[in-house]
């Protein structure tokens, strides 16, 4: 079987190399779309990251293509129905880095609530070593965290929140209610989560039903002066209304590791990054070698599990 691996630096294919010895393997390090899927023509395998848009243009245009590989959690860059009906199986790395990404939730809410990058940029700018009256910061003892979303990734947040001593409630469509107990959070609605947080934080997978979650109707609701962390998924908040938000002084800051839209820098994408109160980092909240070893360990064994016939983590059965 032809493999063709995209979106993998040079530095990481000599692992594929390695597990894969004997196979036709071509790596490419740029994403696959419509423009270059003349990569693939001949592939039986694909495996792609979440930059890559195999559409249903792109799947028509690699005939023989079996099974794709994607090394994400998420899978709403693939058309997953239509590669069903092509009899084309995807598999998906159901689980990585909750810690890494936990961790760097963390390391938003840190720098939002003591002004670390901003008082390091100005003294980068200015030397002048001194703290002025805009670095004042806040404890984060005490204060209540809005969890929305309580999968490995949120728990692991609700774990570390517990180590400053924070309140902590949230929300979960299906509430492990004996974690709750263990760690001494509660379980609320979707309203009373985000009206009563200070710091709001997401950790919901991206559903149609999830689509713009955080919109203006509820950001209206919320707590004036809190502060909004999304290490999920962009499209759960709505931009406009993000903006509307921090312009109304609803939302004190943002620490976004991802962006509605963020394969294009739109312009009301621009105009958030610019907003001294943001902080939005690209997408790399995962990028941790701990967690890259993990996903690449669970790529390559997708891959041999379906050469051997015997498919794991399949998305769209």
């Amino acid at each position: 079987m032809k493999i063709v691996i995209f979106e993998v630096p040079k530095l990481k294919q000599s692992i594929f190399l390695q597990s894969f010895s004997n196979a036709d393997i071509s790596f490419y390090e740029e994403k696959l779309n419509e423009n270059n899927v003349n990569l693939a023509k001949d592939a039986d395998i694909v495996s792609v990251f979440v930059d890559s848009d195999l559409n249903k243009n792109v799947i028509n245009k690699i005939p023989n293509l079996k099974f794709i590989a994607t090394q994400s959690t998420g899978f709403n860059h693939i058309d997953c129905e239509y590669a069903k009906t092509k009899g084309i199986q995807v598999s998906n790395v159901p689980a990585y880095g909750s810690h890494t990404v936990a961790e760097f939730t963390f390391g938003l809410i840190l720098n939002l609530s003591r002004n670390i990058s901003n008082a390091n940029n100005y003294l980068r700018e200015t030397l002048d070593y001194k703290y002025l009256p805009w670095m004042e910061g806040f404890n984060l003892e005490g204060k209540t965290l809005g969890v929305i979303g309580t999968g490995k990734i949120g728990k692991n947040v609700i774990r570390i929140a517990k180590g400053f001593e924070m309140n902590v409630l949230a929300y979960d469509l299906y509430p492990d209610l004996n974690f709750a107990k263990e760690n001494n959070f509660t379980y609320k609605s979707f309203a009373e989560v985000i009206t009563q947080a200070d710091i709001l934080t997401l950790h919901a997978p991206y559903t149609k039903e999830n689509y713009h979650m955080i919109n203006k109707e509820n950001i209206a609701m919320m707590k004036k002066g809190v502060y909004l962390i999304n290490t999920a998924r962009g499209e759960l908040i709505d931009t406009e209304a993000l903006i509307w938000g921090l312009k109304e002084k609803i939302i004190f800051g943002a620490g976004l590791d991802v962006l509605e839209g963020e394969k294009n820098i739109i312009a009301l994408n621009q105009e958030l990054i610019k907003m001294p109160n943001v902080m939005v980092s690209p997408h790399m909240a995962f990028y941790a070698r701990e967690a890259v070893a993990s996903i690449m360990e669970t790529i390559i064994g997708n891959i041999k599990s379906f050469i051997a016939g015997k498919p794991e983590n399949i998305v769209n059965k």
